[in-house]
């Protein structure tokens, strides 16, 4: 069993098809069945079955999924291990990144490490909030720059920055809450979470718009579309040149600190990183606060 059929696998899982897995992974699609063929015979039991015109996991293949994930996750970081075993300053981290603290707060930090380590190699993911600590699960990334990390998993907060959500909306007349359309987040985003539980501890039943990604929400914001919660933080620029206003909100503003967030045991290069981060002379204002690997 290879990683390349795990990783032909799991792009039909996620393409829904042997064509559109072809496609993704430049390669012809006879090719792809082979590899399925090929990986059905060493399990010994039927992972994929027909579905229309594609391909939809069995009951089975829904368990193999997770431990190929995982598998091709281990690989991965085994590969970052050995490299920072032979120098922290050489190796490679994996991180991941909500979309809110992707677009103010992980490029500041980004530029400031890789000034002063520029040997590592640094790959960025960013998505919601459960997507990328699933991938943090599975062993497909090693720092994850989040809300704080669901129970269950293993993961270990390692460090924390403040965060202060508040609801915003374009300027001018207030909004009535009540009434007021409320932007929402794509599903799987932990701000979308809290904006839903704000609302219903409010006792409101308003309208609501989710949309695709949070620079979304908040230019529709802007353009008077709704009101929304968002991170004080990321919107203070629009907050300074008039384009929103804070709305007051029973409640609010929340406290949703950020979390820097690892498996158990993070290789050195992650730890480089971390003391990175907490380290206020090389990350300024963007510092996150605490966590053991700080001043190690």
């Amino acid at each position: 069993m290879t990683p390349g059929r795990l990783e032909t696998f799991l792009a039909v899982v996620d393409a829904g098809s042997a064509r559109a897995a072809a496609q993704r992974l430049s390669v012809t699609e006879s090719a792809v069945s082979a590899s399925l063929a090929a990986l059905h015979r060493e399990v010994g039991v039927l992972l994929l079955e027909r579905h229309g015109r594609g391909l939809a996991l069995t009951e089975a293949g829904r368990v193999f999924a997770d431990y190929a994930r995982r598998i091709l996750g281990l690989i991965d970081e085994g590969v970052a291990a050995a490299r920072a075993g032979v120098s922290a300053e050489s190796g490679l981290i994996r991180l991941g990144t909500v979309a809110t603290a992707g677009e103010y707060l992980v490029p500041g930090l980004l530029a400031s490490f890789r000034r002063h380590h520029p040997l590592v190699e640094v790959t960025l993911d960013v998505g919601v909030r459960d997507k990328v600590l699933a991938l943090l699960a599975d062993h497909r990334l090693d720092v994850v720059i989040a809300g704080r990390p669901l129970p269950g998993r293993g993961l270990v907060s390692r460090a924390t920055r403040a965060n202060r959500l508040i609801v915003v909306a374009a300027a001018g007349p207030r909004p009535d809450l009540a009434t007021a359309t409320w932007l929402l987040r794509e599903p799987g985003s932990g701000t979308r979470d809290t904006t839903l539980a704000l609302i219903e501890s409010l006792q409101l039943d308003p309208p609501v718009l989710a949309l695709g990604s949070h620079g979304a929400v908040v230019a529709s914001a802007a353009l008077g579309l709704g009101v929304t919660l968002v991170s004080a933080d990321a919107v203070a620029a629009q907050l300074d040149r008039g384009e929103l206003a804070p709305v007051p909100a029973s409640g609010t503003p929340l406290d949703r600190p950020w979390h820097a967030t690892t498996g158990p045991a993070p290789t050195a290069t992650a730890r480089l990183f971390l003391r990175h981060l907490t380290d206020r002379d090389s990350s300024g204002q963007l510092a996150f606060a605490g966590g053991e690997f700080a001043g190690q």
